[in-house]
């Protein structure tokens, strides 16, 4: 398997205990499609390695993009206090949650916390070659803090007029919103959807979530054909974060989020 040697550059807080890592490819071609995942690997002892969505467009070349959920972990705090200049060795890009090409039927996206991050990847390609998909994005967090990237959701809207961004929060402490409340369901789909029947769904969240809206979808009729699923173990949001490989079974227990 092609592995590549990278750098990492830079880091920042983009999410009430979420981080962004990037990581320069040295003059290396990394391509991958959007919504693919690669394993990082850094230091010489024990477990030292971890799978991550990235987050950043193919199309953005340099540097590659990941965030994740950061808990006190030996690997996210080791990750953390690296000095900007380590080297990690990165596997080559695999996964098959990338956006469908049949440009007549739109892509849903139901994202929870840092689910996201693949998300992001497909959706920031689609809007930097102006894909006509019609393109939905329902994204939960509990509270509005919890929300990577939400204002770069908010202005994608204004430079994709194919993108609908529908965030919603589940906690109560937020008073001024004027996007959804409580957990996506069959209601709230339906309020901007011509029918749940037609789309392909991307559901990307901890595993949880990602049964309930497995769950919810099969109930509408909706053939399991058109789900595509990247599970991210099994956690509260926010607080209690991992990782399973999307497709393959394969638990991430402490990764992209």
């Amino acid at each position: 398997m092609a592995e590549y040697q990278m750098t990492l550059m830079d880091r920042q807080r983009i999410a009430r205990d979420t981080m962004a890592f990037w990581f320069d490819t040295n003059g290396a071609s990394f391509g991958f499609r959007a919504g693919q995942h690669a394993d990082f690997v850094f230091g010489n002892e024990g477990d030292n390695s971890r799978t991550f969505s990235l987050a950043s467009s193919p199309l953005d070349k340099e540097p590659i993009m990941i965030a994740m959920r950061m808990r006190e972990t030996a690997f996210k705090s080791g990750l953390k206090a690296a000095a900007l200049g380590t080297k990690f060795i990165v596997s080559r890009p695999r996964g098959s949650f990338t956006l469908h090409r049949d440009i007549t039927r739109p892509a849903v996206f139901l994202a929870g916390g840092i689910g996201i991050a693949p998300i992001r990847s497909i959706l920031q390609q689609a809007t930097q070659e102006r894909l006509p998909h019609k393109l939905y994005l329902f994204y939960s967090n509990r509270e509005v803090d919890d929300a990577a990237f939400f204002e770069e959701f908010e202005s994608l809207t204004a430079q994709n007029p194919n993108f609908i961004f529908v965030p919603t929060v589940t906690g109560h402490r937020t008073i001024a919103w004027p996007y959804e409340k409580g957990h996506i369901n069959r209601e709230m789909l339906r309020r901007y959807l011509l029918g749940l029947k037609g789309p392909v769904y991307y559901i990307a969240g901890p595993s949880g979530m990602v049964t309930a809206m497995t769950d919810l979808l099969n109930s509408s009729g909706v053939s399991e054909d058109d789900v595509k699923t990247e599970e991210f173990g099994d956690y509260k949001l926010p607080q209690d974060p991992a990782q399973s490989d999307p497709g393959t079974g394969i638990h991430r227990s402490d990764s992209a989020l």
